[in-house]
């Protein structure tokens, strides 16, 4: 580690990070929520480095690194993750991050050491590009930045090695699926999620109508608007809308045209009244909507019938808890789009058994605890449960309005009494 005079010597802050000078070196020590990580002085310039990088939130992460930067062309500017693998939801990011190398469902796998670009794509999520570029992205040239992997095995640090530590390392050969562990009240455990996932092929929704679209509503700030459309048991790719571009109604709804097929019904999250003006909306367009009160009460039980819940968001995860069980009768079905962020955000809520019954954490708890909002999820599990009812709703509604007219009326005339 480099080791070099500096100045400063005052205690730094930085929004919720705490920098704490350690004498005339350069060297700095970075707590973030008792977890003791390190950064160089010149870091927030030039090179950032972090221990343990699943410890950290990917907003924080994300926050740190933008200070990478440097007004020197010729100034080499790189940040630095060691990190053990992910043990809990929280640090799936870090496979989302570095899918090329780390998601065994990656499109195009990455080898070891191999260079990829990426670039911020115009809803703001991460894109993969073929070189530095510049890339014309929201009408502005943008240099790429590389990423890589190196895994790395106990037997790389011989040191380390011969001390014994063999003996109590959960994991030594750099592979980042074998710490990971459910919570004991994880919702959806995760190798039910892989495995609809492997159930995923990208054609095959083809020639299925569209069975309803769940719609998660940022309007505005960091979170994404996602869009989850579902073909009986197929869900489509998710569509992601950066805030900014759903600030109202008007857009969302916009946004929902462009995807819809085949008349099916769309089922929006009205929570907090994010999504009442996108309802009004859509059903000015004549498009049959249904708003999902995650804070609502339900009279529903478990499939086993031996379980109740607190409100419609328990019920609603729980029903995709339930479909993804492969003890069921027939085994599962559903086929979720192999993306390392949909396997992040399903398997990050948990649950409690309360008096009233199965309890769900709301998005505020769990956006404290991941530092980001599991919109994905939400949108997918909207989807089902709701976008079933919804559909067979509207399907009856065509029925009703397909019937001759002349059959109404002779059947009422056959329940009227004759006369005497």
């Amino acid at each position: 580690m480099e080791i070099r005079q500096i100045e400063a010597t005052a205690s730094l802050s930085i929004a919720s990070y705490s920098l704490v000078a350690l004498g005339v070196q350069e060297l700095y020590d970075l707590e973030i929520e008792e977890v003791n990580h390190f950064i160089t002085d010149s870091g927030f310039i030039n090179k950032n480095c972090f221990d343990e990088g699943t410890d950290f939130l990917y907003s924080q992460y994300r926050f740190i690194i933008a200070w990478n930067r440097s007004a020197d062309e010729k100034q080499r500017c790189r940040v630095v993750v060691g990190s053990n693998p992910p043990t809990t939801a929280e640090g799936l990011w870090v496979i989302r991050h570095w899918s090329p190398w780390l998601d065994p469902m990656h499109p195009r796998p990455a080898h070891p050491g191999e260079l990829r670009w990426f670039t911020t794509g115009p809803d703001g999520s991460d894109v993969e590009v073929v070189d530095r570029g510049p890339h014309l992205v929201n009408g502005e040239n943008v240099l790429a930045r590389s990423r890589t992997y190196i895994p790395a095995r106990l037997a790389d640090n011989p040191d380390l090695y011969r001390t014994g530590y063999a003996a109590v390392l959960a994991y030594r050969d750099g592979n980042f699926a074998a710490g990971l562990k459910d919570d004991d009240f994880q919702v959806i455990p995760t190798a039910w999620i892989e495995a609809a996932q492997h159930r995923w092929r990208a054609d095959a929704g083809r020639g299925i109508a569209m069975t309803a679209i769940g719609l998660d509503i940022a309007q505005g700030g960091t979170d994404y608007t996602v869009l989850a459309a579902r073909h009986s048991a197929w869900y489509a790719p998710l569509v992601r809308k950066p805030g900014h571009e759903t600030r109202d109604g008007s857009a969302v709804a916009a946004a929902v045209v462009a995807l819809r097929r085949d008349r099916c019904a769309v089922v929006v999250d009205v929570d907090g009244g994010w999504g009442g003006d996108t309802v009004s909306r859509l059903k000015d367009n004549g498009i049959p909507v249904v708003g999902f009160k995650g804070s609502g009460r339900t009279n529903a039980k478990t499939r086993d019938r031996q379980l109740g819940f607190c409100n419609k968001r328990a019920e609603a995860w729980w029903r995709m808890r339930e479909e993804l069980d492969p003890g069921q009768d027939g085994g599962a079905t559903l086929a979720l789009p192999p993306d390392a962020s949909v396997k992040a955000d399903l398997a990050a809520p948990r649950w409690e058994l309360t008096a009233r019954g199965i309890k769900i954490e709301d998005k505020n708890q769990i956006r404290k605890r991941l530092g980001r909002s599991p919109d994905e999820g939400d949108a997918i599990v909207m989807c089902l449960s709701e976008g079933t009812r919804a559909a067979a709703a509207e399907l009856r509604r065509r029925q009703r309005a397909a019937r001759p007219e002349r059959a109404n009326v002779g059947y009422a005339h056959l329940k009227e009494p004759g006369p005497r």
